[in-house]
């Protein structure tokens, strides 16, 4: 592996490993998917065998359901718990005011429907996600749409300004289906100023599920640097205890 590599899986592995530490005994919480997510789940992992301690976890993708049964996490479901004492998960960019942009690994809906139900939402990432806006660098913004309005999704979003792109399987002919059995497109805006009133604007289209615009949801922030952990919380956040329900 190369030394960047190195820096880049280093930093997320710091990052998850310092959100993990709020996990405590009894608490149920949201498992989110990813690279950066997937060091977390292995460290509550890792806190279930050397701790005993007793949790219950809801996944937002098969792969982190997989995950977490790899490494003997007990999986529960939003049915027997609605309310989740935090979810840890990743981002694909973080703006100053910590709204995010996530779904580039497709499972931003059942990844907003979990964080909503959350507690509190922990992020961990590596420096490379920090951006001044969102979008920055042609990134584009995430959308799960029903396969059958894609055509006329697609139309709104060239008259929106976006530049909508099918999002298509490197391992197979087709578009990404996703957990949900949608397709996803990847909508490049240029820089995003106002990410609240693009994200209404995009979940109000008919034929939209979801939107990988996160805002105003992030609690906590851990950004993983060189050889430290930035802990970042977002400003107003209420005062709901991590153990309280």
């Amino acid at each position: 592996m190369k030394l960047k590599e190195e820096w880049i899986e280093k930093a997320k592995r710091n990052a998850a490993l310092e959100a993990v530490k709020q996990v405590k005994d009894s608490f149920v919480i949201g498992l989110g998917s990813g690279s950066t997510a997937a060091y977390a789940i292995k460290e509550i992992g890792n806190r279930i065998e050397r701790e005993e301690i007793h949790i219950l976890t809801v996944p937002t993708s098969y792969q982190a359901f997989t995950l977490a049964v790899k490494h003997g996490i007990p999986i529960t479901t939003l049915e027997e718990h609605s309310t989740l004492n935090l979810t840890i998960d990743g981002a694909d960019q973080i703006d100053g005011e910590l709204n995010l942009i996530k779904g580039m690994g497709g499972a931003l809906a059942r990844e907003k429907i979990v964080a909503s139900a959350s507690r509190r939402l922990l992020i961990v990432a590596d420096g490379r996600k920090q951006v001044e806006f969102l979008g920055k660098n042609n990134h584009p913004v995430p959308i799960e749409v029903l396969p059958f309005a894609a055509p006329i999704v697609t139309r709104r979003l060239k008259k929106m300004g976006g530049k909508p792109v099918l999002r298509e399987s490197n391992k197979k002919v087709g578009p990404v289906i996703t957990d949900n059995g949608n397709v996803i497109m990847d909508v490049n805006f240029g820089l995003i100023h106002k990410p609240a009133e693009l994200e209404l604007e995009l979940t109000g289209l008919p034929g939209v599920v979801e939107a990988g615009l996160f805002i105003e949801m992030a609690d906590i922030v851990y950004i993983g640097k060189n050889s430290v952990v930035e802990k970042i919380e977002r400003k107003n956040v209420g005062t709901n205890s991590l153990e309280s329900f």
